[in-house]
């Protein structure tokens, strides 16, 4: 299994973050994945990191479609696979109402033909064909105007598209196009039916789940001898999840536990943090369930959890590793790899 981290965007230095980075490189993490919500955008931080390291592969997560049209998203694509010797991962998502529509001003309405859509012309501009669509949302040359189909100007590259996906349509189409998936909320005791919408869309397009990285997180990472005490501190962001990760009409994750055999615990969560009772939503949520996505405990539970993880079918793990500072997150993320590395000797 592959293990990737986040560049987050948290207020630590920005030499003490490309740090961390260059010593996750070293230790053979394999990807390291910008988050873009309502802080920076996706693409900043990956520009200067792809001149700060060698190897590691540079991922957005996620790119959101509604903050840009496609041909400036293939575009910024084109341009980060060439400063990076071909390290980018184009990972694209349509967020949810809250962002779309109050920070972007934009209807939150048919978010998987958008999808389809952007994908289509960023398919089309990547392979250095001109680009000419007509959607129900993109139509490219405007018709009537004095445009044209244009070609970009960069060289045609093979840039990996990840799409993040939760609900069962949108991860058909994952497997239909997407060279990976980018899953949250994910569980492995209930992963099958997740896994199971991407394989189905996979053969559809004649392609098998072989072919699409599964990459999920982000799991926290804590070594201790109580994986109960590790995961009291969590409850508060799972309760944020469940309840304040988009409205009360639309939460793709609370949809996604509710999913994964947790539909009580997801309803109650969110109508406590809605209600502003914040403090009762965090105790309402099960340790257990915290305890499933994460990696929390002893050499041998966290080795235990990784095997559920690959045997669910998962390729990429997205880590959090625990510390107060640098040197003891970096101490957790070389612990990890270490039983990440033993685990893959036969």
């Amino acid at each position: 299994m592959q293990i990737s981290i986040s560049f987050g965007s948290d207020q630590s230095p920005l030499e003490e973050k490309v740090t961390y980075v260059r010593e996750a490189e070293r230790l053979g993490v394999h990807s390291v994945w910008s988050v873009e919500g309502w802080g920076r955008d996706a693409i900043t931080p990956l520009a200067y990191l792809a001149g700060q390291t060698e190897r590691i592969l540079l991922g957005t997560a996620i790119m959101q479609i509604s903050a840009r049209v496609p041909a400036m998203t293939a575009m910024t694509a084109l341009g980060m696979a060439a400063i990076s010797n071909d390290r980018f991962l184009l990972g694209l998502g349509v967020s949810g109402p809250a962002i779309v529509e109050g920070l972007h001003g934009s209807r939150f309405s048919e978010p998987l033909t958008r999808l389809r859509e952007t994908v289509a012309i960023i398919q089309q501009a990547l392979a250095g064909e001109k680009v000419a669509y007509t959607g129900r949302h993109h139509q490219i040359p405007l018709p009537g105007g004095q445009g044209k189909a244009i070609r970009l100007g960069e060289p045609p590259r093979d840039v990996p598209i990840y799409l993040a996906s939760l609900g069962p349509r949108s991860l058909r189409f994952t497997g239909e196009i997407a060279q990976g998936w980018i899953g949250t909320s994910f569980i492995p005791e209930y992963g099958e039916g997740l896994i199971d919408e991407i394989r189905t869309g996979a053969s559809r397009a004649g392609r098998s789940l072989a072919d699409i990285d599964i990459h999920v997180g982000a799991a926290t990472v804590a070594f201790g001898d109580d994986a109960d005490v590790l995961a009291e501190p969590l409850r508060m962001g799972r309760a944020f999840t469940l309840g304040g990760m988009g409205t009360a009409e639309t939460n793709f994750y609370n949809d996604a536990y509710a999913r994964a055999g947790y539909a009580d615990t997801a309803a109650e969560v969110q109508s406590l943090w809605l209600a502003g009772r914040r403090d009762e939503a965090a105790a309402a949520v099960p340790l257990t369930m915290i305890k499933q996505n994460n990696l929390l405990g002893d050499d041998n539970q966290i080795r235990e959890r990784l095997q559920a993880f690959a045997a669910a079918g998962v390729t990429s793990l997205k880590v959090l590793p625990t510390g107060s500072t640098l040197a003891h997150r970096l101490e957790t993320l070389g612990r990890l790899m270490d039983i990440v590395h033993d685990l893959e000797e036969p």
